[in-house]
Formats: structure tokens, sequence, C-alpha cells
């Protein structure tokens, strides 16, 4: 070959890719959403990066593959003049002028649903929801094989969702000696579980099994419930998290335990619930305080789901959510009907009694939550959607919601979803920041999501502007892994999905 082919050849190539990225960026955003490319470059956006750091901008963030190599401060006047050094440009370019882009949101507390009551949905269901509503990470709790394969499909690119952290349950039936526990949480190892989730346990038991999840490197997300455990035995043995709340008032009882009336059962979730609303008004304040600094000197991290218990406080609001319009599949539907055969389906006589208990066991939960930040303690955010209620996405932006009014800047908020979210992981070096080496997880929002975390809704929301009230808001890419997805496509996905069920 001599040289003047050999240039030519160049030339033409060089000619070809350059083409072949233009016409990439120029595709419809539903033909690249889903797609791995090498490049991809946000362009003047307003960043909230996870630390708790105010809002800055314009930048412009670099995505190679799966990584963010390069977040660039743009100088208005230079850019204004022409001036302005900007990265080159991407397979895919997105123009995030007047938009916010934030780290990815991570759901503590999800369930990957594929039906409810033995009645089936596609996974993409929830899978598709989640990413619409701007979240990149899953902790599943109370995995199962199944969702090893979903974890495992989404991760080669076969499934459409975020990247799971799948915690197997614990206890399985039958455990009832120290070394059937070891032997399960060896099990949950091998089979590839990420983490625990535990449930009900003994306290002799949760001491070994406490052991044995160390001794293999695992995490464990405990759900206290009513047992001979409380949160002085996770502040004891160190657990990772606290979900809910069980187990942190209980501990606070100078008698020990909640006052309930002799008739009580707890298999019936109607009494379980109704007493669960009148629990927080029985804890001492002062031992409460010492229950919250021994979590936070343990290291023992508390994600509250405030959200999936909203509907104790307001039943009417909670069954006339706008979200189920459209977004509301059938087959979860008919889960949410009260019926004592569903879990968390429990609201058969719920009173103006019973609401007003929970709207004070709010208020205090709210304000030991709050006390609990303040002192330095780690808040995460998880939704439990798939029960009361709550559907799949929706439920964690309500999350974002409840802990504002629990009285948290929303910066906070938005570190505890995502920093706070990926520290309670174990995974705080490469996820939950908007930060040069950190993984490529990230969302464009139309809209401040620090003034009104309602645009992070695919619903959108309404504004006034030049006296016209107009449709504004909403997700428009969810970037997980580096990989772009078209948070209006996979919307309207879900939408026609749920048409095409309901008919």
């Amino acid at each position: 070959m001599n040289k003047l082919t050999f240039r030519v050849g160049a030339i033409a190539l060089l000619f070809v890719s350059f083409f072949a990225s233009f016409a990439i960026a120029q595709q419809s955003p539903e033909s690249i959403s889903g797609k791995r490319l090498k490049r991809v470059v946000v362009r003047g956006a307003m960043v909230v990066d996870g630390s708790g750091k105010p809002a800055a901008g314009p930048f412009d963030i670099v995505v190679e593959n799966d990584i963010i190599t390069q977040i660039v401060g743009i100088d208005p006047v230079a850019a204004a003049e022409g001036r302005a050094r900007r990265p080159e440009k991407g397979e895919l370019e997105i123009d995030a002028a007047g938009k916010y882009v934030l780290p990815g949101l991570i759901n503590l507390h999800g369930h990957t649903h594929d039906g409810r009551a033995g009645k089936s949905f596609p996974v993409e269901y929830v899978t598709k929801l989640w990413l619409a509503c701007g979240i990149t990470t899953v902790r599943d709790a109370w995995a199962n094989p199944k969702i090893l394969e979903y974890r495992d499909q989404i991760a080669a690119g076969k499934l459409v969702g975020p990247r799971i952290y799948a915690y197997g349950g614990f206890p399985a039936p039958n455990l009832n000696t120290a070394d059937q526990v070891r032997q399960r949480v060896l099990d949950l190892k091998n089979a590839g579980y990420d983490g625990i989730k535990l449930y009900t346990i003994d306290r002799d038991l949760m001491n070994v099994m406490m052991a044995a999840a160390k001794t293999h490197g695992m995490r464990v997300m405990h759900h206290v419930g009513v047992e001979e455990t409380n949160a002085w035995d996770n502040i004891r043995l160190g657990t990772t998290s606290i979900e809910h709340w069980y187990g942190i008032p209980d501990a606070a009882i100078l008698s020990g335990r909640q006052n309930f009336p002799t008739y009580y059962n707890y298999n019936d979730e109607v009494h379980r619930f109704r007493y669960a609303g009148r629990l927080w008004r029985e804890a001492d304040r002062e031992r409460l305080m010492k229950v919250l600094d021994g979590m936070i000197e343990a290291g023992v991290a508390w994600n509250p789901t405030l959200v999936i218990y909203e509907a104790s406080r307001d039943l009417q609001r909670a069954q006339t959510n706008p979200v189920f319009a459209e977004y509301l599949h059938p087959v979860l539907e008919e889960f949410f009907r009260p019926n004592p055969a569903n879990h968390g389906s429990y609201f058969i006589g719920w009173s103006t009694t019973d609401e007003t208990f929970w709207k004070e066991n709010y208020r205090i939960w709210m304000d030991a939550l709050k006390e609990f930040g303040t002192r330095g303690g780690v808040v995460g955010t998880g939704e439990d959607a798939g029960f009361i209620y709550q559907v799949y996405g929706f439920g964690l932006i309500r999350e974002l919601e409840l802990h504002q009014e629990a009285g948290f800047h929303p910066l906070t908020v938005v570190k505890h979803a995502t920093s706070n979210g990926a520290r309670i992981l174990g995974r705080d070096h490469m996820l939950g920041r908007i930060r040069v080496g950190y993984k490529a997880d990230m969302i464009v929002v139309n809209g401040n999501p620090l003034e009104n975390f309602k645009v992070l809704s695919p619903l959108g929301v309404e504004e006034i502007r030049n006296g016209k009230a107009v449709k504004t808001g909403g997700i428009e890419w969810t970037i997980r892994d580096g990989v772009p997805f078209h948070a209006p496509t996979l919307a309207r996905e879900v939408r026609e999905l749920v048409a095409a069920a309901r008919k």
C-alpha cells in the first residue's frame, strides 16, 4: 500500500467515523434509549452532586463507556463570545441548559415483582417504572432465585432496569438451631446474594446469624418487627440498617413492651397496623435519644420508608392517587383492595380514630428521624412499593417529599437518596455522586427538584407562564452505568402495557 492510498483511506475512515457519530447524535431519543454508547456528553447542566453541597453550574459532563470522565465548568462570558473551551462531541449530545442533573436515585427497599397474589405481570412494568422515575440502583428486600436472574439480565443488557443488589430472605422455614442458621447464611452467600434481609428472629439466633454474616462479608438490612429483639440488638451486633422503624421506639419504652390490648393478635394485620400507629407515643424521649445515639455510634443506618405507611394516616388520599389513572396495573389494583389474604391490604374498618393516631405517629416518627440525621446518623430512602397503594418508582419520589416534610433541607434529602444510599450499600466509592471516576449514574430533569420534588414524576407538573398553564417537568434521561434511557419513552411503554392489560 502506497502513502497516498493510506492517506486517502485514513481520511475516508475519519469522515465515516464523523458522520456515523453525527448520525447517532441526530437519531430520535427512542432509538438511542437503552443503547451502550462510547461517549455521551451532557451540556450546560446545573448539577446537584449528591454530597449535600448547593447546586452549581453550568457544567458539561462527559461520560465514556460507564464512567464520568470530565466535569467542565462553563464561563458564560466566554461561551457567549464563542471562546469557551468545551469537551468534544459525543455520540449522544444531551442539551441540559436550564435543566438539573442529579445522581441516579437509590431505592434501598424495593421489590422486583413480576406479579401479585399469584397473578402475573411483566417484570418490565416494575423495572421500567423505576428507571422512568430516576432510580438507577435498587436493593431488593427479600430476593429469591428469580430476582438473581433479573439482576444478571439487567447487568448483561437483556432486561431494561436499574442495577439490583439482591438481599436474600432470612430466616427460612425450620431454622431452629445455631448450625441451621450458619448453614442458611452460607447458602445465601454461595447462591450469589449480595446481602441478607432479616425479619423475625430470636436473640440467640440473631447473635449467630450476625456473626456468620460478618464472616462471609454480607451486609444485613433488618425489618425488626415486634419481636424479642429490638434496636439495642442492632446496635450491639452492628447491622447495616434498620428498615421502616420497628424496633427503635420499642427499645425506648420504659416498661419494655408496648401496651397491647389483651385481645391483640400480631398475625391479624388490622390489629398489627392499628396498634403500630400507637407505638411512638409510648417511647420515652430521653431513652429514645440514647437509642439514636447508640445507632449512630455503632454505624447502624436508618431507612425509614415513610411512604409505605402513609395510607394509614390518610386513606382517601392513598386510594385516589393520580398515578393510578394510567400507571396502575390491574393485577396490582386488585392486590391493593382490602383483603386479609394479601399482605398490607389491611384497611377493613379503618376509622377516623386510626388515622388520628397515625398522624400523631408520623409527627413523633419524623421528629425522631430528623433528630437522628441532625446528630450524625445515616438516613437512606426506600419505597417498599407493590404494597399499601404504592406504585413502583412513584413511591420513592413521594419518599423524598416526606423527608422534606420531616424537616430536612432538599439538598440533604437528595443526599439521603444518593450518596447515603451508596454508603449503606458499601458502594460509596463508585455510586451516589456526580464526580469524575464514579459510575455514570445520573438523571437529567426538566426543572429544579430542590424547589419541587414533583418535577421528578413522569406525571410532570403545571406552571403558569405568560398567564397560561403549561405542562412541564419530568425526567428526560436516566443514565445507568453510562447507558442512556429516555424516561418519557419508558413511561409511555408502561402506560401502553397497563392499557393493554386493562383491555
